[in-house]
């Protein structure tokens, strides 16, 4: 009986653009085993090895103990095969047959040992803006095609030197050898500084004088990773003033990027799970408090308390901020008002030239459009606000396998697109707000990449859109549908949020689960619009077993706008129109509508014909404009928010009560007793939050006996409030029933495509 065994591995996960391959092709020689490892199209590898039993069981022991760090192994489908008689291991090119499919890698933050050869004078990538390695630096934002080799990058443009060859080629060379983004000084890209006219600046270190600038008072454009960031100091009001006048940009978060941790603890509270998150390979945004007296300009965040901060993930980056003075700046993204953030040097000296007075520029083409990551802490648990690098584009599984691929559009503001196959979900990177045409387009060119990448032909899958008829994400799918002949479903948008939770926590087809979806406005069944609602769903169905009481929104998105304007309409359904007058007088809210008085009047009148809205967000909307906390809404989000701030420090008011009956929640009375209540604006504000998060659970609780679960699941846009969240998880503590939020993709709009796609999973 033969002691030698032949195998073909074929290994999916995230196994390419990570130094597997060379990993591999070190542990085949360690164990002495003979064959071959190559790239597949699918993004998986394929193994094949030969030799004596040990040999083969040392060299699967030594793939699954000592892995490159950013490595994960999802699937490793391992089949005997006949000997070929290799003459020893290589690495072959990659191949183009699909036998299993595996992820896209993601951005990977700058390594350690990158860094230290960028700051070692003896180093030959010492002060190299571009340094990485098989274990760190860009992936999916570089990538034209896959499989991950270098010919399918923006890197291709950039010919190994002799001595970066050398290490390519080099098996002992651990970081280096056959990684695909390496370069050095010698051959790789190159950075240089232009004034805001175009003019170039010849300058020997531009690193150096670009944060001589910033220090100077100056706001620069960077060309970084997946995009352009403008960058200048965040602890001088006058330069974050003029920021936000050039950027027309007045109220809306700037990001901060800090050197390291100390530098991040010096400004905001920080526990050991946002250095754990700070710190990651993913390295996002995290939102942070800020200390008292910490120097940061209060302009970064206005009537918020929080601000969002990252770290260094590219060594360009570390070393602008290893040079400045304060050793945190703002790096928000490098983007027109309402446009997206420019990736290209032609896009940045058209659109940034007026708000920046320097671009600090460099070569490398950026394929993909990357935007920053976003999370938060919402009641102890990290949530996802934006879904972009270093997460995008890995796939999420889903708990069944999918009868037909599907390609997913997703929903309109925030908003990312998927496309699913198997028992897995690629959603794109964050996309942003449809209504504009180029993140419209953006959205289709991303939804054609990854169809292509894992072979899924439009004509034989189905298209998944939003009910809603007006939104551009539909008509996108509807001519999608037409051009190739496709089935078309459409999902409504709350049971979409809902169902994406059920997807991550692996809710099984069949099984029933209790979900809250809590937002701004979804289209609903009954044709009015939704946004706090209680479902008991299963994937393909759903019934509305409680929600808020419709409101009357009169003027439709401009009460989106003007909160005050929604503050009307739900005045105006236990209210006389001369008490809402006297209400808005007493309050000195009038003028703070556009049209004064006129407007109040036009108000009064569209209230008995607008439409209805049952949502959670526009009843904070009105709560923060009742309050005087936020009379105008400037970017998504924003009264809601400032209310949640505000109630920072608040206390439970005991004699307000939320009434609910039927399944109804009488919001209209919950404003009644805020309207005449003495207490503190604090406590008000904290209380109307929280009792309105009491309500919805005490109705997700009564639904809980028809469900096959004992646990609520809570999305939508409003999940990521803590304090809503909070009243909600009291009320279920009582009865010990879990509350289960989004932890892989936003609750937001950012996360309905996940959603879009299992709901075609079906409940037979």
């Amino acid at each position: 009986m033969s002691s030698k065994t032949s195998l073909i591995i074929r290994i999916s996960g995230i196994v390419q653009g990570v130094g597997f391959r060379p990993f591999i092709y070190r542990v085949a020689t360690r164990s002495g085993v003979k064959g071959y490892v190559r790239n597949m199209g699918g993004s998986e590898v394929e193994v094949r090895i030969e030799g004596e039993v040990g040999q083969v069981s040392n060299f699967l022991k030594l793939l699954f103990l000592e892995k490159p760090p950013p490595a994960k192994l999802e699937k490793v489908v391992i089949e005997e095969s006949q000997f070929n008689g290799f003459d020893g291991f290589t690495i072959l090119p990659s191949g183009k047959d699909k036998k299993l499919y595996s992820m896209i890698p993601p951005d990977i933050a700058v390594c350690d040992g990158c860094i230290e050869e960028v700051y070692d004078p003896s180093d030959r990538h010492y002060m190299y803006a571009f340094n990485s390695c098989a274990w760190c630096g860009p992936r999916f934002s570089m990538m034209r095609s896959v499989p991950y080799d270098r010919q399918n990058t923006s890197m291709y443009d950039f010919p190994l030197c002799d001595e970066c060859r050398k290490e390519y080629e080099d098996p002992s060379n651990i970081r280096r050898f056959h990684a695909q983004g390496i370069s050095c000084p010698k051959c790789g890209p190159s950075l240089w500084l232009e004034d805001s006219e175009g003019k170039r600046i010849y300058i020997e270190d531009p690193i150096l004088e670009a944060a001589r600038l910033i220090d100077s008072g100056a706001i620069i454009a960077i060309k970084g990773l997946g995009g352009y960031h403008i960058a200048c100091l965040a602890t001088d009001d006058s330069i974050i003033r003029k920021l936000r006048e050039r950027k027309k940009r007045p109220y809306k978060p700037l990001a901060l990027m800090a050197l390291n941790l100390d530098t991040v603890e010096r400004y905001l509270e920080l526990n050991d799970v946002g250095r754990m998150v700070l710190t990651s390979p993913e390295r996002p945004i995290l939102l942070l408090p800020k200390k008292r007296n910490s120097g940061l300009s209060d302009l970064i965040a206005p009537g918020l308390d929080t601000v969002g901060v990252m770290l260094p993930y590219t060594p360009l980056h570390h070393m602008i901020l290893n040079e400045t003075e304060d050793k945190i700046l703002i790096m928000t993204s490098g983007n027109e008002y309402n446009k997206p953030m420019c990736t290209s040097i032609e896009c940045a000296r058209k659109r940034l030239s007026k708000i920046v007075d320097y671009f600090l520029h460099h070569d490398r083409e950026i394929v993909n459009r990357v935007d920053d990551s976003v999370v938060r802490f919402t009641a102890g648990r990290i949530t996802m606000l934006r879904r972009g690098r270093g997460y995008a584009p890995a796939w999420i599984r889903l708990p069944s396998q999918l009868n037909r691929p599907i390609i997913a559009f997703g929903a309109e503001l925030q908003t990312s697109g998927a496309v699913g196959f198997s028992d897995k979900v690629v959603l794109t990177q964050y996309i942003g707000d449809t209504y504009e045409l180029e993140n419209l387009e953006f959205l289709e060119r991303m939804l054609s990449f990854f169809s292509g990448v894992y072979g899924i032909n439009p004509a034989e899958a189905v298209l998944v859109a939003d009910l809603h008829p007006f939104y551009s994400t539909r008509r996108l799918a509807e001519r999608w549908a037409n051009l190739h002949g496709s089935e078309l479903q459409l999902v409504q948008h709350h049971h979409a949020h809902i169902v994406s939770v059920m997807a991550e926590i692996g809710v099984r087809p069949g099984e029933r689960a209790v979900g809250i979806a809590v937002d701004g406005l979804g289209y609903g069944d009954d044709g009015t619009l939704w946004g706090g609602e209680v479902l008991l769903a299963g994937y393909s169905e759903y019934k509305r077993v409680g929600h808020l009481k419709p409101q009357p929104m009169p003027g439709g998105d401009r009460a989106s706008r003007y909160p005050i304007r929604m503050l009307i309409g739900i005045l105006s359904t236990f209210l006389s129109e001369s008490e809402i007058w006297e209400v808005l007088r007493e309050r000195q809210l009038v003028d703070k509508l556009p049209g004064g008085e006129t407007e109040v009047s036009l108000t009064l009148k569209q209230c008995s014909k607008s439409p209805l809205i049952s949502s959670v967000g526009r009843v904070l909307d009105s709560i923060s404009a009742l309050l005087g906390i936020c009379i105008e809404r400037t970017y998504e989000g924003e009264p809601a928010m400032k209310l949640e701030a505000f109630a920072g420090g608040g206390s439970l008011i005991q004699d307000i009560n939320v009434p609910v009956e039927g399944g109804i929640v009488d919001t209209s009375e919950l404003l009644r007793q805020l309207l005449y209540h003495e207490g503190d604006g604090k406590d008000l504000a904290y209380t109307s939050i929280y009792l309105l998060g009491m309500a919805l659970g005490e109705v997700a609780l009564k639904a809980l006996n028809r469900a096959d679960s004992d646990i609520v699941m809570v999305s939508g846009g409003a999940a990521v409030n803590s304090v809503l969240i909070k009243g909600i998880e009291d009320v279920l503590k009582r009865e010990d029933v879990q509350l289960v939020l989004n932890s892989k993709v936003p609750p937001g709009d950012g996360g309905i495509a996940l959603g879009q796609v299992a709901a075609q999973l079906g409940d037979g």
